[in-house]
């Protein structure tokens, strides 16, 4: 099956992406907007024969589709779906295979976001004043339940995709590639404390939680 737009990808799916050249054509195509296969080749720095094989290969599995009315005889023109990519349905997470290849997976995204990230920091006074003010930098530590923390992904989820639908193929004067990212997560190393009635193994008694929630948020004038 692969990827399906409308649900999760399956693990012959998610085997179609675990490969570091498709997850950067991925997000070449999504950043950028469409592109073809030499033009994809220039810029990660490989051969069109390879960005052509990889190409296909992601359009066979469902994650890109070939723009026919842009392309001459010669060059075809890409572009990925138009969908999230879920990691995994509820079957392919309950093999270690399933779950191995989502990691790898969600490391090579990691690893393209990250780079974005640095890239930003490093040339950020290079960029116009307008867009340094228009640019933000938030993080915050905050002590919540899993139920408070699906609230906010819900929230902010509903949030974010509403403004990619709103702008979403938006090409304009003034206009650039820009990549909103949010997080939110458990701190592996943090200790839940047990809820009413649920005594630790150790038999202590947590104490209260501070209701204080620190937040740093870089701003650039």
């Amino acid at each position: 099956m692969g990827h399906d737009p409308n649900g999760r990808a399956d693990l012959e799916g998610l085997k179609a992406l675990a490969h570091p050249l498709r997850v950067t054509i991925i997000d070449a195509l999504s950043t950028y907007g469409p592109q073809t296969a030499s033009m994809l080749a220039e810029r990660l720095g490989e051969s069109s024969g390879s960005t052509s094989y990889h190409l296909r290969q992601l359009e066979k599995h469902g994650y890109v589709e070939e723009l026919a009315e842009k392309g001459t005889g010669r060059e075809r023109w890409w572009q990925r779906v138009q969908a999230p990519i879920y990691l995994g349905d509820e079957e392919t997470g309950r093999s270690e295979t399933g779950r191995e290849v989502s990691r790898i997976v969600m490391r090579e995204f990691a690893h393209h976001r990250e780079q974005y990230f640095r890239d930003f920091i490093e040339h950020m006074a290079e960029l116009s004043e307008e867009w340094q003010h228009a640019s933000s930098i938030t993080m915050s530590n905050v002590h919540v339940t899993a139920e408070q923390l699906a609230q906010l992904h819900h929230d902010v989820g509903e949030l974010v995709h509403e403004f990619v639908e709103k702008h979403r193929g938006q090409r304009v004067p003034g206009s650039r590639p820009a990549l909103v990212q949010f997080y939110a997560f458990p701190v592996v190393d943090g200790e839940e404390i047990p809820r009413e009635g649920i005594i630790p193994a150790d038999g202590s008694t947590p104490e209260s939680p501070s209701d204080t929630t620190d937040t740093a948020k870089e701003e650039r004038a």
